[in-house]
């Protein structure tokens, strides 16, 4: 452990105490990696964390919806409305072993993104006194996150069910080391493409090489420098970046067609529709473009009394999101929402990914802590 993340969580746990149920966190983590969900595969997990959620809270609190799950314990008029949403899958990595606690780490594909956020989830609405909870507490369990924007379930769960555009609060559990990020970028992906004419590679004068447009294009995104945009006191760094390319026929041709990726993330504010026409006039003449994934920007809502309540809750931080989360969805769908989780971020997606421990204590500690904090509030 970083010397910066021994400082991080010194500091949370000088905040007032909570009595974390330690070897039951780590208890459930450990059953939810140990069933594989792979993004498209979620349905073993979902039918896990059904089957528990079902035998503790009762049929009546749980919805299954295709792959996802959306459970809501009690209805409780007049107090805040908070949800938590986590999703089932994981991106597809290698590990050295089976799932396991080593020391002070958990391993096992989805550790940090996003085991250890669903783990305090559900502990969470299984210890908590549900009857004098001083909130509306709903989980949302979905799949398919690690893909495209418009094959994530959240969306359709949030078209099918109404009640989730009352929340007064989202929390997305998404790995942030327990910083909570406020808004998040938003992301294009565009191909763009080039078009020339064939010749043989010994008489390249007789053709237009598509690869040179496409350097071209190239030449010019490496020359950009990130674009600042400053919002309620954060920096959000927009960044165009080319990662795929694909091209050419043959060895000794030149080539006629070249299609490159470009990822464009921007900040809250634009629209995609805005952003990828901004990307259009940039390529200019030099090829066409094909806007492939809109996703869509979250603001920050840092002077929402809920979320400052919740950084007042022992967060270790208070950050901008630099990447894309469903925070954009939640704000799209008219509900402000943060992203706070207890994975290591840069443990996402890597082999033999792995969650710190002490950071799923330190988590739990913090989501309970606001949400019984919201007696203060209500009282």
């Amino acid at each position: 452990m970083t010397e910066r993340r021994r400082e991080d969580l010194s500091r949370v746990e000088s905040n007032a105490v909570v009595d974390v149920p330690t070897q039951a966190l780590r208890q459930t983590l450990l059953d939810l990696v140990s069933v594989e969900s792979p993004i498209g595969e979620e349905r073993a997990l979902a039918e896990h964390v059904e089957a528990r959620l079902r035998a503790s809270l009762g049929d009546a609190a749980v919805v299954r919806f295709e792959d996802n799950l959306i459970v809501r314990p009690r209805v409780r008029p007049g107090l805040p409305r908070i949800g938590l949403a986590g999703h089932l899958d994981t991106v597809a990595t290698h590990h050295d072993g089976v799932p396991r606690i080593e020391g002070e780490k958990l391993y096992g594909a989805g550790a940090s993104d996003m085991k250890s956020g669903l783990a305090i989830m559900i502990e969470l609405v299984e210890r908590l006194d549900l009857d004098t909870l001083p909130c509306e507490l709903t989980l949302v369990f979905y799949a398919r996150e690690e893909g495209p924007f418009e094959e994530n379930m959240l969306g359709p769960v949030l078209d099918r069910f109404a009640h989730l555009h009352e929340l007064d609060l989202a929390i997305c559990l998404e790995p942030s080391d327990n910083r909570m990020q406020v808004g998040c970028m938003g992301s294009v992906h565009a191909l763009a493409h080039f078009s020339g004419r064939t010749a043989h590679s010994a008489r390249p004068w007789q053709g237009d090489n598509a690869l040179f447009k496409a350097a071209e294009f190239i030449q010019m995104l490496a020359k950009r420098e990130p674009h600042i945009v400053e919002l309620c006191g954060h920096e959000y760094r927009e960044v165009i970046t080319p990662t795929l390319i694909h091209g050419g026929r043959a060895r000794n041709i030149v080539p006629d067609e070249v299609e490159l990726n470009v990822n464009y993330r921007f900040a809250p504010g634009r629209t995609p529709l805005e952003v990828a026409e901004e990307l259009r006039e940039l390529l200019g003449d030099l090829g066409r473009l094909e806007p492939t994934d809109l996703s869509p920007a979250g603001h920050p809502y840092t002077d929402h009394p809920l979320v400052q309540r919740l950084a007042a809750s022992g967060v270790v931080a208070v950050e901008r999101k630099q990447a894309w989360t469903d925070v954009a969805r939640f704000d799209a769908a008219g509900v402000p929402a943060v992203n706070l989780g207890p994975g290591n971020n840069d443990q996402a997606h890597q082999r033999n990914e792995h969650v710190d421990l002490p950071l799923l204590d330190v988590g739990y500690a913090i989501f309970e802590r606001f949400l019984l904090g919201l007696g203060d509030a209500t009282g």
